[in-house]
């Protein structure tokens, strides 16, 4: 019997329309463009307006992009997962609105949070289910709108977060293409240096807890930093001895883009070149879920079918991992 594999067969994307430059931050916070690039790699980043848009919106927008692109019938698609670190609202799933608004009226869908790994993890998921040959198309949303937690006066976060969804659509493939191998991680030790405090069940929301500023991101830079390279790095060069891969026979490296001096140093640890290292942290700042999938969008006129892809991620809980993939598909 021939082997079932998950492989990506379309893309899609949304990006808000207003740029929020590092000339505008200028006048916002104590900050300068140099600082910004220099420490970050970030030039610009996009920030959703518009009263009461929220993840779903993008995400609603961004499979919206895939479906026209692809030409895939919506009733036909069986899962939607939504990943995100900022749904809509508590209770109510953001993944189950954007599959009805999208005609996908045979699905099921749900909502995959674990901060920056929520992309990651969740093409884990959604390979889990095409591989049992019981469903055949699965739309996998990353979607977050980062300025709802943002605070545009503490300089550390705001200069990072931009806003944005990227879409992609699994199916089954019988050539060996697609999802390969992952590693996959947490340590919840990690907790307390990237974090929204408040606003959960732990500690609802209150007047204290607005007064406090406590619903706003908070991230200890230094840790996130230091654990992020070492980490992403670990489970990269475990996926590619295990798969007896090379630097050499590694045509992409997709990692989270959270910060260009973190991909940098992922991508010298395992001896990639610039040239092999996917980049557009500079347009979008760190998008959250929507790193890795807004990355393929980018990148999809030069991919080629056979080309091995391999995504990395770092995330708030601690939570992170890598994923070896082979496009399955050429654009041209």
């Amino acid at each position: 019997m021939t082997k079932i594999t998950a492989a990506i067969t379309a893309v899609g994307k949304y990006l808000p329309e207003y740029v929020l430059s590092n000339a505008i931050l200028e006048t916002m916070v104590d900050t300068n463009d140099e600082w910004i690039v220099s420490r970050t790699g970030i030039k610009e980043r996009r920030i959703l307006k518009g009263e009461g848009k929220g993840s779903s919106y993008m995400a609603i927008k961004a499979a919206n992009d895939l479906i026209q692109k692809s030409k895939v019938d919506p009733k036909e698609i069986d899962l939607v997962i939504v990943a995100t670190a900022t749904p809509d609202m508590q209770a109510a799933s953001t993944a189950a609105y954007t599959a009805t608004e999208i005609g996908a009226t045979n699905a099921f869908s749900f909502d995959l949070i674990s901060a920056c790994s929520s992309f990651l993890y969740a093409m884990s998921t959604a390979s889990s289910y095409i591989e049992t040959g019981k469903y055949k198309k699965i739309l996998l949303i990353g979607s977050d709108k980062n300025s709802s937690m943002i605070d545009y006066t503490d300089r550390a976060t705001c200069i990072i977060f931009g806003d944005g969804a990227g879409a992609v659509l699994f199916e089954p493939n019988t050539e060996g293409l697609g999802l390969q191998d992952e590693v996959l991680q947490t340590d919840g030790t990690g907790r307390e240096f990237l974090q929204v405090a408040a606003g959960g069940s732990q500690l609802p929301a209150s007047l204290e807890t607005l007064k406090n500023g406590q619903h706003y991101v908070h991230q200890d830079g230094r840790t996130v930093f230091k654990y992020a390279v070492s980490k992403m790095a670990e489970v990269t060069e475990k996926v590619l001895s295990r798969n007896n891969l090379t630097k050499e026979s590694i045509d992409w490296l997709a990692a989270h883009q959270a910060n260009k001096r973190i991909i940098d140093a992922t991508g010298r640890r395992i001896g990639l070149n610039e040239k092999q290292i996917m980049l557009n942290i500079e347009k979008y700042g760190n998008t959250t879920s929507a790193t890795l999938p807004l990355l393929l969008n980018d990148y999809e006129k030069v991919l080629k079918k056979g080309d091995k892809i391999i995504f990395a991620a770092f995330g708030g809980g601690f939570s992170w991992g890598a994923i070896y993939l082979t496009w399955a598909y050429n654009t041209n």
